[in-house]
């Protein structure tokens, strides 16, 4: 079973994902649609909360950057 911090940082970076993928439908922006769908998918197959804030953190720096391209 997940910490409670896991868990909340698995929440944290899927509401994310869901603006992404929200924003990429809306802008026909597939690269944000592809790494919104990554951020809420991803903590299926990562255990830890460190590895879960690391991978997270980079997903969501990779949508920051391609969110107004």
């Amino acid at each position: 079973m997940p910490s409670p911090e896991t868990i909340f940082v698995i929440i944290l970076f899927s509401a994310i994902g869901l603006a992404a993928v929200r924003h990429g439908k809306r802008e026909s922006n597939a690269v944000c649609l592809l790494l919104g769908i990554a951020l809420m998918i991803y903590p299926y197959f990562v255990e830890g909360l460190l590895l879960n804030l690391g991978v997270g953190a980079a997903l969501t720096t990779a949508v920051w950057h391609f969110w107004s391209s």
